[in-house]
């Protein structure tokens, strides 16, 4: 059963309420944006190749900016940095949709959608470099960043939706453009919480390495490791779209992907609403390998409903593997390194998840859906050694 006293408790605190629901808006293109970009220029030019090549640039112009963007947060506070990609990203999509309706620069297009993905403002990691100024409990801090994980898991069922909302009335443009308007007005009313507005800058003890968290020998395996798991969530959707393929009923991917999202916000919320005796770096062994087991039940499975509703299961440990990662990432980075750090968990995430769904797909070309679950298993697993063995000396 989800204990929701401790979310109570959270909320009681000065600031986090108002923060997390003030981050709402602004963070809704996370579930939109992408799949908008896809499937409008898909309609809009009838090319599979330039939509693909779009949407992939846009990730990549979202992880490859990310540790920059994280370190300005560090440096000089989240204002500066959300005001400026308040501006610039919704003016980018809007570009985007300007250049597809009226032009055929395929090139241009696709190098609109790289500096779209580069210029997204990181409310998320604003968000998770925030908790740890507001909450000195540890056990709150994990509510917090359980909570935060199923508001994402919530917004990716969302977003999907209402992208399919404007595709059925036949105006695809229309999802992209939307992202542009949650994006800008997000970022105005998450910049007036409270929380934000007070938000100090800490200085440096030592002189800035280049290098910044990836001098850290345990923040490094927590970022391999990292990369690990989210190539397991890329070979895992590329799994189900195979499986439902397979069985004739492609439609029925997105329902699965979407209860599995709904079995990882119920395990976010469940983790989170706890304390745990074990400590964090155990924590994530243990919903890794939980995770590791799912994998394994899935593959197993052959009947399309079964499968389905396995997916529930399977989906659980989802979010509270990201929520265990992000408290660890909070408890070894440099307080003035937090955002920079949590960047680089969230490149090592879009990267692992990209290369996942690239491996996954040539795997489908000659393998069945349940190899490609062992082969995401196996990562997950991979996931778990690596912390196992840098923190094996830490009890």
């Amino acid at each position: 059963m989800i204990s929701f006293s401790r979310y109570s408790d959270l909320f009681r605190v000065p600031g986090v309420r108002a923060a997390l629901v003030a981050s709402v808006v602004g963070r809704m293109p996370i579930g939109i944006a992408m799949l908008a970009i896809l499937l409008f220029l898909q309609d809009r030019t009838g090319s599979f190749a330039l939509a693909g090549a779009a949407g992939a640039l846009y990730v990549l112009g979202l992880g490859a900016v990310a540790p920059f963007l994280g370190r300005m947060i560090d440096r000089l506070g989240p204002l500066r940095v959300l005001s400026v990609s308040a501006v610039i990203y919704p003016g980018l999509l809007i570009t985007l949709v300007v250049l597809a309706l009226h032009t055929e620069s395929h090139g241009w297009i696709a190098l609109v959608a790289l500096a779209a993905g580069a210029a997204f403002p990181p409310i998320t990691i604003c968000m998770r470099a925030l908790y740890p100024r507001l909450l000195p409990d540890v056990g709150l801090l994990q509510t917090a960043y359980s909570i935060d994980s199923a508001v994402i898991e919530i917004i990716f069922i969302a977003g999907p939706a209402l992208v399919a909302l404007f595709v059925s009335v036949g105006h695809p443009y229309g999802a992209v453009l939307f992202a542009a308007i949650c994006a800008a007005v997000g970022n105005v009313i998450f910049l007036r919480s409270a929380a934000v507005r007070e938000w100090t800058v800490h200085p440096g003890s030592e002189r800035r390495s280049l290098l910044g968290p990836l001098r850290y020998p345990r923040l490094l395996a927590v970022f391999a490791a990292t990369a690990l798991f989210s190539v397991a969530f890329g070979l895992y959707e590329i799994a189900v779209t195979a499986f439902a393929a397979a069985r004739g009923t492609p439609a029925a991917a997105g329902v699965i992907l979407a209860l599995a999202s709904v079995g990882g916000a119920a395990g976010a919320l469940f983790y989170g609403s706890r304390d745990w005796a074990l400590p964090v770096t155990r924590q994530f062994l243990v919903v890794v390998g939980l995770m590791t087991a799912g994998l394994l039940l899935l593959a197993s499975i052959d009947n399309l409903v079964l499968f389905a509703l396995a997916s529930v299961v399977a989906g659980a440990p989802m979010a509270p593997v990201i929520a265990s990662q992000s408290v660890l990432v909070s408890r070894l980075a440099p307080r003035e390194m937090l955002a920079e750090c949590f960047t680089w968990g969230a490149t090592c995430l879009l990267g692992g998840i990209s290369a996942g769904i690239a491996v996954g797909g040539v795997l489908a070309e000659y393998t069945s859906p349940a190899a490609i679950l062992l082969a995401a298993a196996a990562s997950a697993l991979l996931a778990g050694v690596v912390v196992w063995v840098a923190f094996r000396d830490a009890g």
